[in-house]
């Protein structure tokens, strides 16, 4: 039995919540899944999983097992990455993750720069809206806009992004402006259900926040898609500045309600603190840092 196979086995069970998921995501057989753990289970002379037609759980046994390989598992990548060099010279693999549109606007032409400088550095970049573990899903940077709950992580931050409502001038040219959050009410408005309810958009008011009552003729689930329909003078919407900064740049959007935006949002680069920096990351963080700094000061205010 190769016992660090099987740990992987393992901890890709618990964390896609079944072993028939843990196959797929492995591309690997569920009856040499299930052999796996089970050949775990009998090596070391205990029962891990408690296995249910919905998901498994960890034993006592199981759970401390399971903190203990992930221990194992990220010893054997830190040794790994110093016999392949990747503390003497930036090389090796590189796994980034990124929003989706700050990634497309930013993220991806920084890299593409990155690997001309690097020829020995490959980058994996995924694009994903969804908030990801690095440590459980191998990631080795990650773009993160708003505050960091998590204080195991070290950021360094890029600049900040505010939360802003627009709509075209040739909207506004027929229906007003709005002076004030609660005369939304008389707008159509598109909503990015990402980021906004369909039914009411919260606004500072003083110490508290104040939901302000919105008609949403049209609720999409992308950024993109609500910036080109108020592009296309289909209503208001509410979206991250950088998303518009080419529409507002190209006077195809004009913001408004500006002394009514909630306070910026951060944004950083956020990787563990954990064991030495390889070089790659290094050499990443110190290229990219200021050119993100200068796309992020260049977003009109």
């Amino acid at each position: 039995m190769d016992r660090l196979e099987a740990m992987r086995v393992l901890l890709t069970a618990i964390e896609s919540g079944s072993l028939s998921a843990a196959g797929r995501k492995l591309k690997m057989p569920l009856p040499t899944v299930s052999r796996k753990v089970s050949e775990l289970e009998a090596h070391i002379g205990s029962r891990l999983l408690h296995r249910s037609t919905r998901r498994l759980t960890l034993t006592d046994a199981g759970q401390a097992y399971v903190d203990a390989c992930k221990q194992i598992l990220n010893d054997v990548a830190e040794a790994e990455r110093m016999a392949a060099g990747e503390y003497s010279a930036p090389r090796g693999d590189l796994v980034i993750t990124a929003p989706i549109v700050f990634g497309r606007l930013y993220v991806v032409p920084v890299t593409t720069e990155f690997l001309k400088a690097y020829p020995e550095v490959d980058v994996r970049l995924v694009l994903g809206d969804r908030i990801i573990n690095l440590l459980d899903d191998h990631v080795d940077l990650a773009v993160r806009i708003g505050e960091l709950p998590d204080s195991t992580l070290v950021a360094t931050g890029i600049g900040s992004i505010r939360q802003v409502v627009c709509g075209s001038r040739a909207y506004f040219a027929a229906r007003g402006r709005p002076k004030r959050p609660d005369q939304l009410c008389k707008h159509d408005c598109i909503s990015f259900d990402g980021l906004t309810s369909a039914h009411a958009w919260k606004f500072p008011a003083g110490k508290t926040d104040e939901f302000v009552a919105i008609h949403s003729r049209l609720v999409v689930n992308t950024a993109e898609a609500a910036v080109e329909a108020a592009i296309s003078g289909a209503g208001i919407t509410r979206v991250l500045s950088y998303q518009i900064a080419s529409a507002q740049a190209a006077g195809e959007l004009d913001v408004v309600l500006s002394k009514f935006e909630p306070k910026p949002w951060p944004v950083s680069l956020a990787y563990t603190g954990q064991g030495r920096l390889p070089l790659k990351l290094r050499a990443f963080l110190d290229f990219s840092v200021p050119r993100l700094r200068a796309r992020l000061s260049d977003i009109i205010d």
